[in-house]
């Protein structure tokens, strides 16, 4: 697999390696053996990842910008399987020198839609190295609100996180606030949120339970 670093040290681009031929394709979706190798060195610290969750969203669904409070911090590994999203990492660390910069990136399935999205992103204006690929992977370190935009008819998303879900630790900052100059690609009036989400604070009165010494190990 290669790993690509961001603008935002710990947040990861991930594209595995894919052998293809006239029957399909086949991938390691994730080894614990090549993830220590390859992501370890560059995070300073192993990750042992405990749970795999699984949503499917139809198009316009938004979801975040979500996280685990302490002492339940989350780092997640994300991809898409079916149909594609506009995936954003959120740096909350207080005294981060990127703290409320952020990090998108273009999760697009192999199946057709997911390849058809990742070309019609290929097309736009300014793509990057990495617009038009499918199969991408997203790696989100602790201190990170998360969330994504759903832009097929319908995506199926999946992640691996390092804690386990703990409901009484959910926490966010609203997937709608525009000073996070985010464009998530979906017009305004076809944007599905769940009512939770509709009730997270914007970033300028949101009080941060995480600061940049954060342990990440």
């Amino acid at each position: 697999m290669n790993v690509i670093k961001t603008n935002i040290e710990g947040v990861l681009i991930i594209e595995p390696k894919v052998f293809g031929d006239n029957r399909g394709y086949f991938f390691e979706s994730f080894s614990q053996r090549e993830f220590d190798e390859k992501v370890a060195p560059i995070l300073g610290h192993t990750i042992n990842f405990v749970q795999d969750n699984e949503s499917m969203s139809s198009y316009g669904v938004m979801r975040g910008l979500h996280f685990q409070r302490p002492p339940f911090t989350q780092s997640k590994l994300v991809r898409c399987v079916k149909g594609a999203v506009l995936d954003v990492a959120v740096d909350i660390r207080k005294g981060s020198p990127t703290y409320g910069q952020y990090v998108e990136c273009l999760l697009c399935a192999h199946d057709e839609e997911g390849k058809r999205i990742a070309q019609e992103f290929a097309l736009t204006a300014n793509p990057s190295p990495l617009t038009g690929k499918v199969g991408l992977q997203f790696f989100i370190p602790k201190g990170f609100a998360h969330g994504f935009a759903v832009l097929s008819e319908t995506a199926v998303f999946q992640y691996k996180c390092d804690e386990f879900y703990h409901p009484e630790a959910d926490g966010g900052i609203s997937i709608l606030d525009t000073s996070l100059g985010i464009d998530w690609k979906i017009p305004t009036d076809k944007a599905l949120l769940s009512e939770k989400d509709t009730k997270h604070p914007l970033l300028k009165v949101f009080e941060s339970p995480f600061d940049v010494n954060l342990n990440l190990n």
